[in-house]
């Protein structure tokens, strides 16, 4: 457990070689990577996060604005992360809300990341920019957990297991993909306490983090990214996703492209995803 600034963050380490930092999404914790991280641990030094708010790490409040959940801050925690392991540069891999910290972190600390690589998100401000009907149905989410408090938390605590299985499945399209023992450990760490903390993720995402990226609007992403995708998902339907990060980052900067998926790449398409990583980080 090691304290930032903000909160305490839960952190597992294992491997040797470069930093990598891996961050996972909603609804999950660190146990996304484990069908990935032992090969990556042979090649690299690789550091599992809970988010703050997620899993075993702090739950600081929201505050004014949400503001404790805001990207910048989220971001903070993972470089001081880093930075109390001993690495001042490192690479970073984000899936779904994870890949929105990552994003973050690529503009307000452009010094710390080599490369980084964004697993199914196109960025929030071009996603809320273009929403209709069929992406506010299928992301329903989006929408629902930016409600203010106590709405969504009281809804969802009314059958909180079912909610989670839900939005699991909803978003897998690999049957058995998600294994027992990671849905355990997901349900484990899907306390109320978990639940507000998600709501306040999605309400900052709403708020102070769009007046963030639109203050960003012209600074450009400067590290290499890998963008990844599940064909079978919302995110490559919906937007052209390489585009939209090549319009955010320097020339050339963007590579990437859709797996075999839904949205869970690192549990659907693990080995796909695992080689996809190996071409694109640097090992020792």
């Amino acid at each position: 457990m090691i304290t930032t600034s903000g909160t305490s963050i839960n952190t597992l380490v294992g491997g040797q070689g470069p930093a990598l930092l891996l961050l996972h999404g909603h609804p999950q914790t660190m146990a996304c990577w484990h069908k990935v991280a032992p090969a990556l641990a042979r090649h690299f030094t690789v550091v599992l996060t809970d988010l703050r708010g997620y899993g075993d790490s702090g739950k600081p409040d929201g505050g004014a604005n949400h503001i404790g959940y805001s990207k910048r801050l989220m971001a903070l925690d993972q470089v001081e992360v880093m930075r109390q392991l001993g690495f001042s540069r490192f690479q970073v891999a984000g899936h779904d809300r994870g890949a929105r910290v990552a994003h973050r972190m690529l503009l307000d600390h452009p010094q710390v990341v080599e490369r980084a690589a964004l697993l199914d998100i196109a960025p929030t401000a071009t996603m809320y920019a273009s929403t209709d009907m069929a992406f506010a149905t299928r992301y329903v989410w989006w929408f629902f957990l930016i409600q203010p408090a106590p709405l969504p938390e009281t809804l969802i605590s009314a059958n909180l297991e079912y909610y989670l299985k839900h939005h699991i499945d909803k978003q897998n399209k690999t049957p058995g993909a998600i294994t027992p023992a990671a849905y355990a450990e997901y349900r484990r760490c899907y306390t109320p306490e978990t639940l507000h903390a998600v709501c306040e993720d999605y309400r900052a995402a709403a708020s102070i983090d769009l007046e963030h990226d639109a203050a960003d609007a012209q600074n450009k992403i400067q590290s290499p990214l890998l963008v990844l995708w599940g064909d079978k998902g919302v995110v490559g339907n919906t937007y052209d996703v390489l585009q939209t990060w090549r319009d955010k980052s320097v020339a050339g900067a963007v590579r990437g492209g859709g797996l075999p998926c839904g949205h869970y790449l690192p549990e659907e398409a693990p080995e796909k995803t695992l080689n996809e990583f190996m071409q694109f980080f640097r090992s020792a």
